[in-house]
């Protein structure tokens, strides 16, 4: 009995390897097992597994001696060369593959030699070839499998070269063992649990009687498949790599989907490098068209962009000159893509863009604008950004195509439109509600002030309060003192300290708010407050020292913050609208330059009766007449409300009389200059003819205010060529002749610079002292410290 078990198990042992003989080659570069040198399968070592019939004295299990005794046991003898070979699909005994089967006319094609030729005295004498159990065969065919018919002849090939597969299986004698046939059909449907007992239970009645080693192998195998595909359902994926260190016979072209779930295991595990080794020995080994295709997809499910690559590159030419993968290159496209977007820093061929740009302009999906978009704007593309959002948005208007649109506006300026965009997505998740709150700090923010609609001031002030939010209810206050509404700044400066405490530019705001309404014990409070915190509010004593603001980053993609708006002073005329400006002269240097906005000075022109008590309240100026709007207009720029005398002013044009509606016409111009629109005052005052004074005047105004929004956008040439312009209308003044220096200062000519702040300083500004040494500071930056 003893030496029976022993036989059985060295036949289990020997069909395994001889499984996945032909198979070795590829499974020692991929899988690790046992290359020369080595003693032991890379995955068997892994768990230390060993073979059950080692010897007991061998700590390792020698895979590669086994191994070259079993090809030496099998190669054909060098007397009978036309002998066939074992089959190709030998190497595939565990899963079926569609065949048809091999008669004795038809030779095995003849297997690559993988090792070294074997002793010449194996080759004298080949051992006695033991009986072939063919029941297996008869069995298979009588059901109709072929597939797996197929499969017995190619493994029997391999175990008996000299073995010759009967042309007609159903002429094998008709095994009479009812017994064993019941076995076969158990293994058969798959209820292997049901045939190890049968098995049990046939050798506790007959002692003597042992199941066929091919039984017994090939129940071990599907077994060992079975709990590997329910381990891999369950997502243990540990238990998977140990059992298919355990089997390697299953680790073949035959058993692809094992192939697949070990893959996926050996990523999961974090063992990626192994996964795409097994996704390549698919690649390089397997011929299945359909299965090489759907192991690229897998992979690609599963593989970053790089690893992919190195795969893609194993495709195949396909007979019609196409490539392998052609099929699935359009997804595989999408998925990098959407990769891309995860990483800003991960560079995507451009041929993939490219395909994807052109599936989006023939498919029109939304989907796929919406990946182009998102990949552009992560990449600060943002002109290209907003073209596929804004195609995505006409395919489908949806929450995220609408939250990139805005994204891509605020970064080109635009949050107007980013604010219109975004207000129906407001409350659709978390990210549209910052996006959304994010453009309206952006749009309180812009210098000069938007032009806003009420109902659009209405409904931001509304989501802010609703919502808390901090940046956009201190651009609120900003955006108040823009128009002089001192009052209205203060509360909105009281609100941002009020949901954050410690929120300094808010703070700084409401001090010089409350200095500029003489509450000099607000102003106290406030100092007190944040004394030790913000030397700009502690040191507020002199309003005219330049004092640097904490400036808000410029938005960043995926999460916007507000830019700063440049801060006033104070101790100017409430004509003026003072503005702050922080110029980058080189990395690591900054000076912050203070200039005031150009005081309209009082004009002598006739107006009608004044109605200072009228304007106080809230009025529809279109009601009124002309005349009385024009006088209402008038009355609401003595009290510092130019936004409505805009609109008092616009009603006065409709009068047929040409005085009044020159008058309009002026103090429309006056009013948007007040409120730092000078387009739209350049555009009033061409709404009716004016004197030859006043057209001067306005065209002086117009000049120095666009001057200042050149500034402070940065374009310091275009801010010289209105400053000369104005100059040649009207001297210049001592605040523009800074402007002026602090022009030439960032376009680096230091030398007029140096000879413009001069001359203002010789008159006592302190802003042209200052200037001067800014000056210094920037050439001789060693000799100042």
């Amino acid at each position: 009995m003893k030496s029976s078990l022993v036989a059985v198990s060295a036949a289990v042992v020997v069909a395994t390897l001889v499984t996945g003989l032909k198979d070795r080659s590829a499974l020692q570069e991929k899988f690790g097992l046992g290359a020369a040198g080595k003693s032991a399968p890379e995955l068997m070592m892994m768990g230390r597994i060993k073979p059950t019939d080692a010897p007991a004295g061998d700590s390792e299990f020698n895979a590669q001696l086994v191994a070259d005794k079993i090809e030496a046991i099998t190669s054909s003898p060098p007397s009978a060369p036309n002998t066939p070979e074992p089959s190709a699909a030998a190497q595939q005994p565990a899963a079926p593959q569609p065949a048809a089967p091999q008669t004795a006319t038809q030779p095995a094609p003849v297997t690559p030699p993988i090792v070294s030729a074997p002793p010449a005295p194996q080759q004298v004498s080949a051992p006695p070839q033991p009986a072939v159990d063919e029941s297996a065969l008869r069995y298979f065919a009588s059901r109709g499998d072929k597939v797996r018919l197929q499969a017995e002849i190619s493994r029997l090939q391999a175990l008996y070269p000299n073995w010759v597969p009967p042309a007609d299986p159903l002429a094998v004698p008709e095994n009479g063992d009812k017994q064993l046939e019941a076995m076969w059909q158990l293994y058969s449907d798959g209820r292997y649990a049901e045939l190890r007992k049968a098995v049990a239970d046939r050798q506790v009645a007959d002692a003597g009687w042992q199941p066929p080693a091919d039984l017994l192998d090939r129940l071990d195998v599907a077994e060992a498949r079975a709990r590997l595909v329910n381990a891999s359902d369950l997502k243990q994926y540990a238990t998977v790599v140990d059992i298919a260190a355990a089997t390697p016979s299953l680790l073949t072209c035959s058993e692809v989907d094992v192939l697949w779930r070990v893959a996926e295991a050996f990523i999961q595990t974090e063992r990626a490098q192994r996964g795409q080794d097994a996704y390549t020995y698919i690649l390089k080994n397997c011929t299945n068209p359909a299965e090489r295709q759907a192991t690229a997809e897998k992979a690609s499910t599963l593989l970053a962009y790089q690893p992919m690559q190195a795969l893609l590159a194993l495709e195949r030419p396909a007979a019609d000159g196409s490539r392998e993968f052609d099929a699935i290159r359009d997804n595989l496209a999408r998925r990098f893509i959407a990769e891309g977007n995860d990483d800003p820093n991960l560079a995507i061929a451009p041929d993939y863009v490219a395909r994807l740009e052109k599936l989006a302009e023939t498919e029109g999906l939304a989907s796929d604008a919406l990946l182009l978009g998102w990949y552009q704007l992560r990449r600060n593309n943002d002109a290209d950004a907003e073209k596929w959002f804004r195609a995505a948005r006409a395919k489908q208007e949806s929450a995220a195509a609408s939250q990139g649109l805005a994204l891509a506006l605020v970064a080109r300026k635009a949050p107007e439109e980013a604010e219109d965009v975004m207000f129906r997505w407001r409350a659709d998740s978390d990210d549209a509600t910052s996006t959304y709150l994010a453009a309206t700090a952006n749009l309180m923010a812009l210098q000069p002030p938007a032009d806003l609609a009420e109902d659009v001031l209405h409904r931001i002030a509304t989501e802010v309060i609703a919502r808390k939010y901090v940046p956009t209810a201190q651009q609120f206050g900003w955006y108040a003192r823009s128009l002089n509404q001192f009052q209205t700044a203060a509360r909105w400066f009281e609100t941002a300290l009020a949901w954050k405490p410690d929120d300094e530019p808010s703070a700084y705001g409401l001090v010089i708010t409350r200095e500029q309404l003489s509450d000099r014990k607000g102003v106290l409070d406030l100092q007190r407050a944040w004394a030790g915190r913000s030397s700009r509010i502690t040191n507020l004593e002199d309003t005219s020292s330049l004092m640097p603001n904490a400036l808000t980053p410029p938005p960043a993609k995926g999460g916007l913050a507000a830019q700063q708006p440049a801060q006033p002073t104070q101790g100017l005329p409430a004509g003026q609208l003072p503005a702050e400006r922080r110029i980058t002269l080189q990395p690591g240097a900054e000076v912050v330059v203070r200039a005031a906005r150009p005081a309209m000075e009082t004009m002598t022109a006739p107006r009608g009766p004044r109605q200072t008590r009228g304007c106080s309240t809230t009025v529809d100026a279109g009601q009124l007449k002309p005349a009385d709007a024009l006088s209402r207009g008038w009355c609401l720029m003595d009290i510092n409300r130019p936004m409505e005398a805009i609109s008092a002013f616009e009603a006065a044009l409709q009068s047929p009389v040409r005085k009044i509606r020159e008058d309009a016409a002026y103090g429309q111009s006056l009013a948007y200059l007040r409120a730092g629109l000078s387009t739209n005052a350049a555009v009033a005052a061409t709404k009716a003819p004016q004197n030859r004074q006043r057209a001067a005047e306005l065209q002086v105004a117009i000049l120095a205010d666009r001057a200042l929004a050149a500034f402070d956008a940065g374009r310091y040439r275009e801010t010289l060529i209105y400053l000369d312009q104005r100059a040649q209308l009207q001297q210049e003044r001592i605040d523009l002749m800074v402007l002026r220096g602090y022009s030439y200062l960032n376009l680096k000519m230091y030398g007029d610079a140096t000879r413009i702040f001069e001359a203002a300083a010789a008159t006592g500004s302190r802003d042209a002292a200052r200037g001067l040494a800014d000056v210094r500071n920037v050439t001789h930056p060693d000799t100042n410290n």
